[in-house]
């Protein structure tokens, strides 16, 4: 029994929580500054998924990596993290779903999420993607350390 109690411990620590946010808001920036600068191949990458529809191809390769960006900055930051989180978990998930799709289907595609020309998705890159959606929802749930926002609590209530 004392075994269970220290592991849900150590499992629901908020410090466990920051290490997870700390590593998405990484992998987010990192991914959006690179799809920031190559929208056309990350237009493409997103055509080869075959989900989107045609028209919406292009809007999304130019506005996914900004909120990518965005939600990154604010979770290092630690400003709106449950919001960010939410988002950030909410593409994974979407991520996670197409790469699922087309394994199914078996595309030869590449993953498209750090570099244009990744090796082709396989099923261990929806294992990594189903690991980042727990990370997402564990800190979601249990993330309290270094949040800027309490920082200015007083100025949030004068408003």
């Amino acid at each position: 029994m004392n075994i269970c109690v220290s592991a849900k411990t150590i499992v629901t620590h908020p410090w466990l929580a920051l290490v997870f946010r700390l590593y998405i808001a990484g992998l987010f920036i990192y991914a959006g500054m690179y799809k920031i600068n190559y929208t056309a191949e990350f237009a493409e990458t997103i055509a080869g998924y075959r989900i989107a529809p045609y028209w919406s191809v292009n809007f999304m390769a130019i506005v996914m990596p900004w909120i990518e960006l965005i939600c990154g900055i604010l979770l290092v930051c630690g400003i709106r993290v449950r919001s960010a989180i939410a988002v950030t978990g909410s593409l994974l998930v979407l991520f996670t779903v197409g790469i699922a799709v087309n394994l199914l289907r078996d595309s030869p595609i590449s993953c498209g999420c750090f570099h244009t020309m990744d090796d082709a998705i396989s099923w261990l890159t929806l294992a990594r993607d189903l690991i980042w959606v727990a990370m997402a929802v564990h800190v979601f749930f249990y993330d309290a350390v270094f949040r800027m926002e309490r920082k200015f609590d007083w100025f949030a209530k004068e408003i």
